[in-house]
């Protein structure tokens, strides 16, 4: 690689792996808020644990690297063809160091490409400034948390909030909507980023560009800035909590954008981002193509691997393949241990399931909700990372799949449905909560690589690996007595939303 190409592939590495000082400063306020042994508190501590690894190590913080979003700001006359060759030259090697999830997939085949290359990605924009310096920025946002953006047309009524109008009520009541609706699912405790007005495209491209911003600044207009305050405090009356577990921390970053609208058009557009913030920039030399410093580093912040975490000693060990009768005996909140082989499977693997017998005998079995990210040598596969997806894509799938090959236990984030549910109380199975974002913790617990299968079918994040797991910890958070955790914390922050539906702003 040349030195440009060196650079972005820092750039790269480091978003991938290190999370940036303000996140940490943000992830550690919200433990200071958790009361110690609670299930929110818990997470918290997985997701610590899991920040240390993946600095330490150099290994993604979460297997779901999204689509690299790169901003640049270049000065006049720089040549930008050959820098859009050297991001893709970077991110094709970083795809290779396994510091990237090969994650471009042709939407009309199904087709991965292998190297996170094809039409619109990455995603590169470009603007031009009168500094004789760029400045490079990168974000990487997962699956799960982009699933989670909204765009609300004002006027427009709400769940819980009633009626929303085209004023700074009708945008606080979106807001405080747009967090509640993400629930677990994308990862919470999470970020947003608002954009008050442009057009379909500019409002989400505004409400992105919003997670660029620094999370400790002060937004220059005031009512924005207070605007900010008041959600930062109210989305956190919510009490949805890290993993939608329930807690005091919900939120832990809010930045609000605006820009001017036609008459006929009012949109707010919110981008949701997890825990597992990942944006970085650095300034380069155009001229030589080396870093001259980084951003969003001045002021450096180190974590500590926590003490305690989930409670081994007293966890219910579940060695695959497992009982009906064990599962029965299972409920919410119990922390379980798996032993033994799991299989991951996402949404090709259950589409395809639908339809056609399993590659494996699942009878007993339990299905990972994961996508990880793999490296393959002489001496075969080893996982890098290896966290579990959103669960809730599978909801049209699981109980027939459950059903028809006899699966006990599922494992994902963010809980399923009414569905599920019914499939796991007619079954005997339950539905077994990981650490959304914590890739190391769990790649921690792979002791083998077993083989996979559809490996060129669907590529790597979607063929079915068959890991070999020795201590896999997890929450029972739905289980075989029709008892959900995640429908009881989504009706209770209903409440507590519909507590906010009150005009706040004159």
């Amino acid at each position: 690689m040349n030195a440009m190409q060196e650079s972005l592939y820092q750039l790269i590495t480091e978003t991938s792996t290190n999370l940036p000082p303000d996140v940490r400063r943000a992830i550690k306020r919200a433990e200071m808020q958790e009361e110690f042994g609670t299930r929110a508190a818990l997470a918290l501590q997985t997701i610590v644990d899991n920040i240390v690894s993946a600095e330490e190590d150099v290994q993604p913080i979460c297997q779901d690297t999204g689509m690299p979003t790169f901003i640049i700001h270049c000065p006049v006359g720089f040549n930008q063809l050959e820098l859009e060759r050297d991001i893709k030259a970077a991110v094709v090697e970083a795809t290779k160091a396994g510091k990237l999830r090969p994650n471009s997939v042709d939407p009309l085949t199904g087709k991965n490409s292998g190297d996170n290359l094809g039409p619109g990605t990455p995603v590169i924009h470009f603007h031009q400034w009168e500094k004789d310096e760029l400045d490079i920025r990168l974000i990487l946002k997962g699956g799960g948390c982009e699933n989670k953006n909204i765009q609300y047309a004002l006027p427009t009524e709400l769940e819980g909030l009633g009626r929303a109008g085209r004023d700074l009520e009708g945008i606080r009541k979106c807001i405080l909507h747009a967090v509640y609706q993400a629930q677990g699912y994308g990862c919470s405790a999470g970020f947003i980023g608002v954009g008050i007005g442009g057009d379909r495209t500019t409002g989400y491209e505004l409400a992105k560009a919003q997670l660029f911003r620094e999370l400790e600044d002060t937004n220059p207009n005031p009512t924005l800035a207070e605007l900010e305050n008041y959600i930062m405090d109210k989305a956190n009356h919510l009490e949805i909590g890290t993993m939608g577990f329930g807690g005091k921390v919900t939120l832990l970053g809010c930045k609000i954008g605006v820009m001017n609208r036609i008459p006929a058009s009012f949109y707010v557009s919110v981008a949701y981002n997890c825990w597992a913030f990942r944006r970085l920039g650095i300034v380069v030399d155009p001229a030589t193509g080396t870093i001259k410093r980084w951003l969003y580093r001045d002021k450096p912040e180190q974590m500590v691997r926590p003490e305690g975490g989930f409670d081994t000693d007293h966890a219910i060990v579940l060695q695959a393949p497992i009982s009906e009768e064990q599962i029965r005996q299972l409920k919410v909140g119990d922390v379980v241990l798996i032993k033994g082989e799991i299989h991951t499977g996402r949404d090709e693997i259950h589409k395809y399931l639908m339809h056609h017998d399993a590659p494996v005998d699942l009878s007993g079995g339990v299905l990972y909700h994961c996508g990880p990210v793999m490296l393959q040598d002489d001496a075969g596969w080893h996982v890098k990372a290896a966290g579990p997806t959103t669960s809730s894509r599978e909801e049209p799938y699981q109980a027939d799949i459950i059903e028809k090959f006899g699966i006990r236990a599922v494992i994902g984030k963010g809980g399923m449905g009414a569905k599920t549910l019914a499939g796991l109380q007619k079954s005997g199975a339950v539905y077994l909560n990981a650490i959304g974002g914590a890739a190391q913790y769990y790649a921690r617990c792979v002791k083998a690589v077993n083989g996979v299968d559809f490996l060129e079918q669907f590529g790597v994040p979607e063929a079915m690996w068959h890991l070999e797991v020795d201590g896999f910890p997890a929450i029972v958070t739905m289980d075989a007595h029709g008892n959900s955790l995640h429908k009881e914390v989504a009706d209770e922050s209903l409440l507590k939303l519909e507590d906010l539906k009150e005009p706040v702003f004159s």
